[in-house]
């Protein structure tokens, strides 16, 4: 069976699926097609049941529970790191600030709201924020992805880092973005398992699946694509542990006490079979 797996162009998800897209592991019989967007063009196209496994934002997850369930490998969690407010220069506030943000539905968005609603916004693609705040069209910017370790390079200096915001609050991992399976793909649990040996085979040929991935790193040198790709791709990816599920039902409750979401949710959680 053919199942397309759509992800991001980045350093980290190349990494994970390294080993599904150069056929490094058996894949019990399911043919793997990869298809790259950026991750709210993904969040768009789930709304539709676009692909059989997609990465989403686990801030579009409350739209998408009755297309989709949320595998428990393949996450991206900050723990007392995450999406980075930057400008340049120092800010004492975002209120009022006019921000460049990366999509409606990404968490990143999510959790700037739920730190200061105040501020006013362009939503635009994640590769054009960066450069945008470094010419000064931009007050400030929500960067995502690589920019977060490469904006100090653009003569930016950080506001606030979202995943020690969030940390300092609820003492929780920041949860960003998931591995969803649509729910008429059989067999979920061994695709899932799939997705969950790549992991784990790129982690234990970190080497060869960075080289793959450096294709996709947006000018990172290998040891900031290193650091990078082991930001989010870690124990977590392999399978969210406890503390981290509990911080995705936080988040996504709180946006929906704080009417960021219009709905709430209960999640649909895939286990991954043992391969």
């Amino acid at each position: 069976m053919l199942i397309r797996v759509a992800h991001s162009p980045d350093a980290d998800d190349a990494f994970m699926f390294y080993a599904l897209a150069k056929n490094a592991i058996d894949t019990r019989g399911f043919v793997f097609e990869h298809i790259l967007k950026d991750i709210e063009s993904l969040n768009q196209d789930a709304f539709n049941g676009a692909y059989e496994v997609t990465a989403i934002s686990y801030h579009a997850y409350p739209y998408l529970a009755d297309r989709y369930r949320l595998m428990t490998c393949g996450g991206s969690i900050g723990t007392k790191y995450g999406p980075i407010v930057v400008s340049r220069r120092p800010l004492e506030s975002l209120e009022g600030v006019t921000i460049g943000v990366p999509g409606r539905l990404t968490t990143a968005r999510l959790a700037l709201k739920l730190y200061e609603n105040n501020y006013d916004e362009t939503l635009m693609n994640f590769d054009d924020i960066l450069p945008a705040v470094a010419r000064g069209d931009l007050e400030a910017g929500l960067i995502i992805h690589e920019g977060q370790i490469s904006y100090e390079a653009e003569g930016l200096v950080k506001v606030v880092d979202l995943g020690e915001w969030w940390y300092e609050k609820t003492g929780l991992p920041l949860p960003l973005g998931g591995n969803v399976i649509r729910r008429d793909v059989p067999e979920p649990e061994i695709v899932a398992g799939l997705i969950r040996k790549s992991i784990l085979y790129a982690l234990e040929h970190e080497d060869e699946a960075l080289d793959y991935a450096l294709s996709f790193g947006r000018g990172l040198d290998r040891e900031d694509a290193r650091r990078f790709v082991r930001m989010y791709v870690n124990e977590e990816t392999v399978e969210i542990s406890p503390q981290a599920r509990q911080a995705v039902e936080l988040l996504l409750r709180e946006g929906y006490e704080k009417g960021i979401i219009d709905r709430p949710v209960e999640i649909d959680w895939v286990e991954p079979a043992s391969l």
